[in-house]
């Protein structure tokens, strides 16, 4: 085998060529509105083995200025910084050249970026007063410049109280949605800047936002409408665009007193719930726009992906229920909206409403959604028309169409999904068509939550930035997809809302800001802690700690300070390990339930060791010292308070036991014993799992650390309740929120119940880093191991990765659980450790292998 990978490497080294791809900039390619000094990326590829990047130079020229670096030794291709001053609203170009230890120079490559307004806005906000206690309904804006002179270039900058589409000369501006995304809009509010040149014309144009309540003003939360979170009860719009003229004259086209705005148009109505209403009869009443009195000081550049269309679906069948309802399927619980021809007479009112299920009786099923209508209303103009939501979203499979004569013409309708439009990056595969479906599940369920942030659901009226699911899923996350500036954004959030003792709110954006409930939940406080070190492990990109360090002390300050002998069990914990496996009439006391406290007592040692990491890599010697000493003595109050001498934890629980091995709360001595004791547990459940939230997303990988990854396999494999299986059985195409959400006779669990909640898939980790076996030994896999854990009559598994040094690729092969073959490919500038089928470990350089 060992002669297949040299032959291998030497047809890898026979071309011998060297290049650079992916440039970036903060993290995206090309980007608008880059405020301070731009953080440059890219990726070296070469057809020759073992290479690594020697060197490179990067020059930027823009503002009649031109910044060159000389060759700069060092194989570092992300985060790399050059500080030069940047004028604001300029095209800046810049060219990358490589050399690697071979001696050999790349090509140069070329990438862009745009600056933004950097605080120096021209335009003034415009907008109508509301109530904050009610939902305003959408306001247009327009104005019609006329440009007598050919246009170089433009630039369009906008943001708004509440959600903006923006059209000019009738095209759409941009294919981002729902912007300007959610924030806490009183602390942090976003602009995006659009490139407009192509959509400008010499003469008259016509420039229109249609402004709606979205995040800002919809009503947050669940509960009764007048009693929801908003932010405010106007609705209102700052807009610029800065044209250049082919002669070298500028002009500013800037929201102000000479606009127009109308309180009727065509859509009537949208919010995040109850869904949008478009009248396509409705005419425009114009009248001059009022300029309001806001703030300028937190308005700041989008950091992240927009919300973009990722895929367009047909209906895969017509169907007629046992109630006579006309509904169609299309295959896939997903998020977005349905793009829809419609034909009848003027003023014919259609209703279409969202489902994720039919009922056991195949009816219509929209319980689950609770006080949420989830319903697009739509009037004819007695032409065909078509209808397109996009100032709303659904989480729906299914949609049922009233107000139509005759039947369904499949041809008219379409489901569009949507979510944050960043790279899928991860690709995972197996013999097991099973897992293949569980792992699409996992992916259709991440992909419909991270909409602009992480929400819980995207069907309810709920969809809130919980941070207990996020803190459970970001590796299985960071795998799929390329979620480095989603969270950098969200993160930014946390920051802004986290109390001015530390508390961290449950959900980010905090809508619960009147409270102190569940601001300080152990396993969904921890995310302040936990996400920031598992994006540097990810990404390697060190400015994430440096940016939530202050969050991070924080939380752990606010622990401490809640303690007593190093234990927090002073407060009440509201989370738990949530959804675990219970039962309403439990005299023989089967439920896992595990002791709040404990579990508090493992995330404190965790987020404690978290800073103290983060405080050593920042340069925070004592910092590092500090909490490192606290999370040493949080383990020993833990084996003091939870642990007997003979290794018992106490609850005695399945996610009791993978706590303590996970986050290391146990002594070296009784570890080996305490997996031991999960095993029988597992046993006892005649291999069910048991767990909730905090417990599921590790129990597969704390069994594979132990030598128990058979074990894991047949968790992984079980077909019966509770089970990851268990709902691919009854149809599931995402996750659901709780094991049994569809119970065995088909009868569907009533209240809290969602379809597409992300939280359970969270053993795509372990998919992922012990069953194919790819794991990083240092930030953004720099290093990496790659130790498959063939089991469960796997006969072949293989992952792809692009990691932010560029493609990684294991395969394995395995014959009666035992692994026969394996390849792996190895980017440059990295090495892997990895573990062959003949026993020996081989470290390996950039290349291509077989063994």
């Amino acid at each position: 085998m060992a002669l297949i990978a040299a032959l291998l490497c030497a047809a890898f080294a026979a071309s011998a060529q060297l290049a650079v791809s992916d440039l970036k900039v903060n993290g995206l390619c090309e980007p608008m509105g880059v405020e301070g000094p731009p953080v440059f990326s890219w990726i070296v590829t070469s057809d020759r083995s073992d290479t690594d990047q020697a060197a490179y130079r990067l020059s930027v020229t823009g503002g009649g200025r031109t910044f060159c670096s000389a060759w700069v030794d060092s194989g570092v291709s992300t985060g790399v910084t050059a500080d030069f001053p940047l004028q604001p609203d300029t095209r800046y170009d810049w060219t990358l050249r490589v050399r690697d230890n071979h001696g050999r120079q790349s090509r140069p490559r070329t990438g862009t970026f745009h600056t933004g307004v950097c605080g120096r806005w021209q335009a003034v906000w415009i907008g109508v007063p509301g109530d904050i206690r009610t939902r305003p309904t959408p306001v247009y804006f327009q104005c019609a410049p006329v440009l007598r002179k050919p246009v170089r270039s433009a630039t369009a900058y906008v943001t708004a109280h509440g959600m903006y589409e923006a059209s000019v000369n009738g095209k759409r501006v941009g294919d981002g949605y729902l912007t300007p995304g959610w924030t806490s809009y009183d602390r942090r509010l976003q602009y995006q800047s659009y490139d407009v040149t192509n959509l400008l014309v010499r003469g008259e144009n016509c420039i229109r936002v249609v402004v709606a309540p979205g995040w800002w003003a919809s009503g947050m939360n669940w509960g009764e409408p007048e009693k929801r979170f908003r932010y405010g009860g106007d609705l209102s719009l700052l807009m610029e665009i800065r044209v250049r003229y082919a002669d070298g004259t500028a002009e500013t086209l800037a929201t102000g007193p000479s606009w127009q705005m109308s309180r009727s148009g065509p859509v009537c109505d949208a919010s995040i719930y109850d869904g949008q209403t478009i009248d396509a009869c409705r005419e425009y009443a114009w009248e001059p726009a009022s300029v309001q009195e806001i703030p300028l000081s937190h308005i700041v550049p989008s950091v992240a992906e927009p919300v973009r269309v990722r895929a367009v679906l047909k209906p895969v069948r017509v169907l007629t229920t046992p109630r006579g309802e006309q509904v169609l399927d299309f295959g896939q619980n997903l998020v977005g909206w349905e793009r829809v021809r419609l034909r009848g007479n003027r003023g014919n009112r259609v209703v279409i409403s969202h489902a994720e299920i039919l009922d056991g009786a195949g009816n219509f099923y929209t319980e689950n959604l609770r006080t949420a209508k989830a319903q697009s209303v739509y009037y004819l103009s007695g032409e065909e028309n078509v209808f397109e939501p996009t100032l709303t979203f659904y989480g729906f499979r299914y949609i049922r169409v009233e107000g139509l004569d005759g039947p369904l013409n499949p041809d008219d309708f379409e489901a569009v999904a949507v979510d944050s439009g960043f790279e899928q990056t991860g690709h995972f595969n197996c013999s097991n068509q099973t897992i293949n479906q569980l792992q699409s599940n996992i992916y259709w369920s991440f992909r419909g939550n991270f909409v602009d942030i992480p929400t819980d659901c995207p069907q309810r009226d709920e969809r809130l930035g919980w941070t207990g699911d996020a803190q459970v899923f970001f590796r299985t996350a960071a795998f799929n997809g390329d979620v480095k500036n989603f969270f950098r954004k969200w993160l930014a959030t946390l920051a802004d809302d986290q109390r001015e003792s530390g508390a961290v709110p449950r959900s980010i954006p905090d809508t619960f800001r009147q409270t102190e409930y569940a601001a300080n939940a152990a396993g969904w406080a921890d995310c302040a802690t936990l996400i920031p070190w598992r994006h540097y492990e990810a990404y390697g990109d060190l400015s994430i700690l440096a940016a939530q360090y202050g969050s991070m002390k924080a939380w752990a300050d606010y622990q401490l300070s809640h303690s007593q002998d190093h234990l927090l069990n002073t407060f009440y914990q509201p989370f738990g390990d949530w959804l675990f496996l219970h039962y309403a009439n439990d005299p023989r006391g089967e439920s896992a339930v595990t002791s709040r406290d404990l579990i508090a007592q493992c995330f404190m040692a965790a987020s404690l060791d978290a800073v103290a990491r983060s405080a050593a890599l920042l340069g925070k010697e004592a910092d590092a010292a500090f909490y490192g000493h606290e999370a040493k003595l949080a383990r020993e109050a833990f084996c003091r308070e939870y642990v007997t001498p003979a290794g018992l934890v106490s609850s005695d629980t399945q996610t009791a036991y993978v706590l303590a091995l996970y986050f290391d709360m146990l002594p070296e001595s009784l570890r080996t014993q305490a997996a031991a004791r999960l095993v029988a547990n597992i046993a006892r459940y005649s291999d069910h799992i048991s767990t909730g939230f905090l417990g599921t997303p590790h129990i597969c990988e704390v069994l594979s650390r132990y030598g128990h990854s058979d074990v894991a396999y047949k968790l992984l494999l079980q077909k019966t309740c509770p089970s990851w299986i268990y709902p691919i059985s009854k149809g599931a195409t995402t996750i659901w929120e709780r094991w049994n959400s569809i119970r065995s006779d088909g009868t569907i669990l009533g209240g809290m119940n969602s379809f597409n909640h992300y939280s359970l898939g969270a053993v795509g980790d372990w998919l992922y880093r012990w069953a194919a076996g790819l794991r990083e030994t240092s930030p953004g896999y720099r290093t990496f191991v790659v130790d498959p854990h063939p089991g469960g009559d796997f006969t072949f598994m293989e992952i792809s990765l692009r990691s932010p040094y560029g493609d990684i690729a294991v395969r394995w092969e395995a014959e009666d659980n035992r692994m026969v073959s394996l390849s792996v490919t190895v980017p440059v500038g990295t090495r892997a450790e990895i573990h062959c089928p003949d026993g020996i470990v081989r470290t390996v350089g950039s290349g291509k292998y077989v063994f």
